[in-house]
């Protein structure tokens, strides 16, 4: 299945979230943002989650965004310019 970018971002957010057996919630509240923010962006309301709030999240789940992004995820995303 190819992904779209912020599809991606979301799942590698989710996947973080479980292997380090955080909630949502703790994950805003770590990252210094509003819940309501981090919620949009895994709903899907977000669609385009700037680098910097990434940064923000990586930072709250203790994560560099290298490690963030070396993920298969990222390997084949769907072009987004059409």
């Amino acid at each position: 299945m190819v992904l779209k970018t912020q599809e991606a971002v979301v799942a590698r957010i989710k996947n973080l979230c479980s292997e380090k057996n955080m909630k949502i919630s703790q994950l805003a509240y770590v990252s210094g943002m509003p819940p309501s923010t981090l919620k949009n962006i895994m709903k899907g309301n977000s669609k385009n989650t700037g680098i910097v709030t990434i940064k923000m999240i990586c930072d709250g789940l203790n994560v560099s965004l290298e490690d963030f992004f070396h993920n298969g995820v990222f390997r084949d995303l769907e072009q987004e310019i059409k």
